[in-house]
């Protein structure tokens, strides 16, 4: 991957992974389920608890429950093993690209944008910022699960289906499916509800998608 100019720190264990990532934060983590010391599970519900920072996860085929279970802790996307080479880059690709999109690339111009800032109702999205807000009050999202909400916002009141949400959180490139949605709208729903018991805004269209309520 360094032929692609990326810059590459590498552990041996998911302890010294984990604190190597927290004392410097890169722009994306690539976790082994199965690793010594700490396994990949463990450290990605650590990393969740100090950062949004973007998280692919390698599994096995053997572990497709454990697939699920990195979403509901707050990976943003996983490969399944064995896989190639192009394959883990063009992904990483896809990412980084999403997430710089997202937050302006760095733009101090951009991040003054206000075009790029969405109110809807006690709602707040910065898209350049990656920032949510609900009543004033910060909301803590991965990337995957601020371009999910933004995908609902965009058209308040429609409906979107898991393949339209799947295409703008993910990309074509991604191996995402209709659990791995519903599993980041649970969690979106749990950390509004965490601010405001009576959250309501997302809703499910029984066998066709969700909506953010008008």
């Amino acid at each position: 991957m360094k032929n692609e100019s990326f810059d590459i720190e590498t552990y041996d264990n998911g302890y010294d992974g984990y604190h190597g990532v927290i004392d410097n934060l890169p722009d994306l983590i690539i976790l082994d389920i199965k690793m010594p010391r700490m396994d990949g599970m463990e450290v990605l519900k650590k990393l969740r608890e100090k950062t949004d920072t973007p998280v692919i996860m390698l599994t096995s085929k053997e572990e497709e429950e454990d697939e699920l279970s990195s979403f509901k802790i707050g990976a943003d996307d996983y490969i399944k093993k064995p896989f190639s080479l192009n394959l883990l880059i063009a992904r990483v690709k896809t990412i980084i690209r999403r997430s710089n999109s997202t937050l302006g690339n760095g733009n101090p111009k951009n991040k003054e944008d206000l075009s790029n800032i969405i109110n809807k109702g006690f709602l707040k999205l910065d898209k350049n910022q990656h920032t949510c807000f609900w009543k004033d009050t910060p909301l803590s999202l991965t990337i995957t699960e601020f371009l999910i909400l933004l995908c609902l916002v965009e058209r308040v009141g429609h409906i979107k289906t898991r393949n339209q949400l799947i295409d703008y959180a993910y990309g074509t490139m991604s191996s995402a499916d209709d659990r791995m949605i519903d599993t980041h709208i649970k969690r979106l729903r749990k950390k509004f509800k965490e601010i405001d018991d009576g959250f309501d805004k997302i809703e499910t269209m029984y066998g066709l998608g969700y909506r953010y309520k008008e």
